[in-house]
């Protein structure tokens, strides 16, 4: 975090220090081991443009049998605590109370915003993220196929992007690009770009 947030208590974040910290391209993550807050700006830095995003001919026909009910913004904590729940593949959480938190807290000021899916009543899956000007932060997402919630975040992905597209967003940050994201078109830009295209994304109005 920069000298300006030096008396901020980086270890107990708040809304208005998130702001600022995703403003300066930062976002925090609790460490499992340490329990610390740390603060992340990773170089390169994922990103899934806009205009490039592309879903897979098997998941097109998934979205069109429509086997979820996709909402917006009815669950966010509910969705945040699933992310939070060990996974295969990511057995620890980077996500605490502390951040659970200061999200909900962003969510009710209208700067963070979740996608559901539901299958009979049931949260199966979702996303959630940061909303500031014309970008949109992906923070994390998640699905329970045992529960009948096969290629629910995926299809959570899906109309995230419609949303923002829509919206006249300019910014789909993933902070990082992983094999599942590149399906979709995420790619790796240096962070002074990245910066360029935040700072420009900021300046819109983008419309959830």
């Amino acid at each position: 975090m920069s000298s300006g947030t030096d008396a901020l208590d980086l270890q107990h974040p708040t809304a208005d220090l998130l702001i600022r910290a995703y403003q300066r391209g930062m976002f925090p993550m609790a460490h499992p081991e340490t329990g610390r807050v740390e603060w992340y700006s990773p170089d390169p830095r994922g990103v899934l443009p806009l205009d490039l995003f592309h879903v897979p001919k098997t998941l097109a026909r998934r979205a069109r049998q429509a086997p979820f009910r996709i909402s917006s913004d009815e669950s966010f904590e509910a969705v945040m605590r699933a992310c939070s729940e060990p996974a295969p593949g990511r057995e620890q959480t980077w996500i605490d109370e502390r951040l659970v938190r200061a999200y909900v807290e962003l969510h009710a000021r209208g700067a963070a915003h979740s996608v559901e899916a539901w299958l009979e009543g049931e949260l199966v899956g979702g996303l959630y993220g940061v909303h500031l000007g014309g970008a949109f932060f992906g923070e994390s997402m998640f699905s329970l196929p045992e529960r009948g919630g096969t290629d629910a975040s995926k299809l959570c992905l899906v109309e995230l992007v419609a949303r923002l597209q829509r919206g006249g967003f300019a910014l789909l940050d993933t902070q990082f690009w992983t094999p599942h994201l590149g399906r979709f078109g995420c790619i790796e830009i240096r962070r002074d770009r990245y910066m360029r295209q935040l700072a420009s994304a900021l300046s819109l109005r983008g419309r959830w």
